[in-house]
């Protein structure tokens, strides 16, 4: 007798909770998938924020709304006035700039049903998590969570002088800069993508040489340092992949390296920024001694 009541009162507890979802949930016929016909649309959105969707709006630049090379689709949540009130790549890299809770919890729930397998949720404060709570329904925990800071160049900087020469990588340079960036992604997130996806991991670098973001220092053969633009739009560039070859770290050379990159790309943008693990305090101090300043921080969540 006693466990039918437990029994009973436990299925209306979850009854009530339905019925209390239902009554929360967003409406999902306000979401849509986002064509090149919405491009000004988005872009215009985006710009609100310029520095912490500069990814998305760059994707958008390079290869328009609907394009392999997004690796995922962009959906948007229109408000009751038909408005544009979250915009979210979801994908392999899902990003989400969402301005209404509606419109988070919507994006969501359209993301369960993917075409393109998620490997990572990125956004800026907590929304990766409040975002990653809604696709599971609370139900498992990401692989891994990574906080991390962003940086921005502050005006003024000091302008230090480098005697090495940046300049654009070749693509001869293809494995020597591939394999850099694997280090680097692997001390972020502890997968090489030169060992899970090589061919593919290629092809995207090689894309990024030919499109002249990829930038090197070289002593005779040896990498001496490296720095990416993953993303740029009229208004900021997004650093990534900054690297330091292991011979010449603990000497000041990324830094002043960093630091003359920095003055030669402050000439196209205004606002140059990048990201980096809450955990690599030595490679802050480089940021720092190179320009640039903690302004916020991010959440990567690995799937």
């Amino acid at each position: 007798m006693k466990a039918e009541m437990r029994r009973i009162a436990h299925e209306e507890k979850g009854q009530m909770y339905e019925r209390s979802f239902i009554m929360l949930a967003p409406d999902l016929s306000r979401v849509c998938e986002l064509k090149n016909a919405d491009r000004e649309e988005t872009l215009k959105f985006l710009a609100f924020r310029p520095v912490h969707t500069v990814v998305m709006a760059s994707f958008i630049a390079d290869n328009g709304m609907e394009s392999e090379f997004n690796r995922g689709q962009y959906y948007g949540y229109r408000g009751t006035d038909g408005s544009l009130e979250g915009v979210a790549l979801i994908g392999h890299s899902t990003l989400v700039e969402a301005r209404s809770d509606n419109a988070l919890t919507a994006l969501a729930i359209t993301a369960r049903s993917a075409r393109t397998p998620i490997h990572l949720i990125m956004s800026s404060g907590d929304t990766a998590q409040r975002f990653w709570s809604r696709y599971t329904d609370g139900s498992t925990r990401p692989k891994l969570t990574c906080k991390e800071r962003l940086f921005e160049l502050s005006y003024p900087f000091m302008v230090q002088k480098c005697e090495w020469n940046v300049r654009s990588a070749k693509p001869e340079e293809l494995i020597q800069v591939a394999e850099a960036q694997a280090e680097v992604a692997e001390m972020e997130c502890g997968v090489n993508p030169m060992t899970k996806d090589r061919e593919g991991f290629l092809t995207r670098v090689m894309r990024r040489i030919e499109q002249g973001r990829v930038f090197v220092v070289f002593d005779g053969s040896n990498l001496v340092f490296k720095a990416d633009i993953i993303a740029q739009t009229d208004d900021v560039i997004y650093l990534e992949g900054v690297y330091t070859g292991r011979e010449y770290r603990g000497r000041g050379i990324g830094s002043r390296c960093l630091a003359s990159l920095s003055v030669e790309l402050v000439s196209r943008v205004k606002n140059i920024c990048m990201l980096s693990n809450v955990d690599f305090a030595s490679a802050h101090k480089s940021f720092a001694k190179a320009g640039y300043r903690g302004s916020d921080e991010c959440t990567t969540l690995f799937v």
